[in-house]
């Protein structure tokens, strides 16, 4: 059986599920976009291709190796997107949450149901319908989970508004434990650049007491604020828009002093570097026009 364990973003990684590229379709029309860079891509003709995109993953791949971590991949499916394992279902404490996502979308979960299989039955669940929660909005924190929300009225007409109130009452209902601290985040359907998918597009831990944050992510300066005092301003390091844009904010831990990052984010990466933190740099350029990059590439299901 696995043991789950994720109590934050950082703590040393030993079990995750990375998505998979494979078999992963042919570009999608732009009537099947789900977000708007992806629909940027589709429309300039660059939308990346399944060869590179499994290059890319395969070298994040080679990373966990490097550390010693237990990798599941989900069963492939045939002509079909199976990048972004964070959609799908994510850990609080040792709790497996099954994510209400697309309908399309629904098997995903079934790719990695033997994974499922081998967790207690009593800790794996799933909400009800009305709840829509995914993984790249919820972020554990210690006694923390942070949870990135939409609350405008106009919630249903967003394709890229991906987690809903309710959602964030069912996490508070199931961990009454914790502080769930939700965060109003700032949603386009047209441009990408001010579009925060999820919490993860806008803001991530690192290390044991730092952050990246993209101020304009969130609708509400009380919320960005909330950041500001819980971190400091000085453990925070300030993507700009172009920045947010090609995900500086969604790169991943394996554990506190060490983070993988695409080899383009220089200013973040040597900002890293200068926290004492080791950066394992890989080419990651092409997933991230799907508007996810590596935190919404992987599920961890272990960590110290």
């Amino acid at each position: 059986m696995l043991q789950l364990n994720v109590k934050n973003e950082t703590s040393r990684l030993r079990a995750v599920v990375l998505g998979t590229a494979v078999s992963n379709g042919p570009t999608p029309t732009i009537d099947e976009a789900y977000d708007p860079k992806s629909l940027e891509h589709i429309k300039a003709g660059t939308y990346p291709v399944e060869a590179d995109m499994v290059k890319e993953m395969e070298a994040f791949n080679q990373v966990f190796q490097k550390y010693d971590v237990k990798v599941f991949r989900p069963q492939t499916i045939e002509n079909y997107n199976q990048i972004f394992s964070r959609d799908i279902g994510f850990v609080i404490d040792d709790v497996f949450i099954k994510a209400n996502i697309l309908p399309d979308r629904e098997r995903e979960l079934d790719a990695i149901q033997y994974v499922i299989d081998q967790i207690d039955p009593k800790k794996v669940v799933r909400p009800p319908e009305e709840v829509h929660v995914e993984g790249g909005d919820v972020m554990v924190w210690n006694d923390y989970v942070f949870i990135g929300t939409y609350k405008g009225s106009d919630y249903k007409d967003y394709i890229t508004a991906r987690t809903n109130m309710q959602g964030v009452n069912y996490i508070k209902e199931m961990f009454p434990y914790k502080i769930v601290k939700e965060f109003d985040l700032v949603k386009s359907k047209i441009e990408p650049r001010d579009n925060a998918l999820h919490l993860d597009c806008c803001f991530q831990p690192v290390g044991t007491d730092k952050g990246i944050i993209y101020k304009s992510g969130f609708r509400e300066e009380a919320d960005y604020m909330f950041l500001v005092n819980l971190f400091g301003m000085e453990n925070l390091f300030h993507i700009e828009r172009e920045e947010m844009y090609h995900m500086n904010s969604n790169v991943f831990s394996i554990a506190p002093d060490v983070v993988v990052s695409e080899r383009n984010f220089t200013r973040l990466n040597n900002w890293l570097r200068s926290k004492g933190i080791t950066v394992e740099e890989i080419p990651y350029a092409e997933i991230a026009k799907q508007e996810g990059l590596l935190r919404c590439s992987t599920l961890p299901l272990i960590r110290d």
